[in-house]
């Protein structure tokens, strides 16, 4: 219910749609990537650095590494085809993980690299469809959204209060 809240009152919030667009595109760069990389904290510092909204970020986060499980085998055949099946790019990778900085990244796993890959190319029309998804919803359904019981009942509710006095 609480997870439900904090989508709800940034949806509905006076946030802009860019902003919340992108906590959605960055929580899919987590989500699909392993964390433990350099990449992870360049997302986290971006994250903070953007002021982007952390509930929608969070959110998009656990949404997407739900999906990071069916998808690791297209994500590994990605970083496979990169590493190994691409001759032309054994010199550019032997380099890099020879650089302390190539080895922090960790793109030596097929895994990383093909997720971090994935991720770069579904960014652009995650942010664009998200954007023009919040300013639908927005114009279209907020009102209704609001009318129905399960919002009012989790407005109502002791969790959402203590969040909004907490958010003031």
């Amino acid at each position: 219910m609480g997870l439900l809240a904090k989508l709800f009152k940034a949806l509905n919030s006076d946030a802009s749609p860019w902003q919340l667009a992108f906590g959605i595109m960055f929580g899919m760069l987590m989500g699909l990537t392993p964390w433990l990389g350099a990449h992870s904290l360049l997302i986290l510092f971006s994250v903070l650095f953007l002021r982007v909204n952390l509930s929608i970020f969070i959110l998009s986060w656990l949404f997407f590494s739900g999906l990071s499980f069916p998808l690791s085998s297209v994500m590994v055949d990605i970083g496979e085809s990169l590493l190994l099946n691409n001759e032309g790019l054994n010199g550019t990778w032997t380099y890099l993980y020879s650089t302390y900085i190539g080895q922090l990244s960790q793109f030596y796993h097929t895994l990383t690299l093909g997720s971090l890959v994935l991720g770069l190319l579904l960014s652009p029309p995650i942010l664009v469809l998200s954007k023009v998804l919040i300013v639908q919803y927005r114009e279209r359904l907020m009102g209704w959204v609001n009318k129905l019981k399960i919002v009012k009942f989790i407005k109502g509710s002791n969790i959402y209060r203590l969040y909004q006095a907490l958010g003031e």
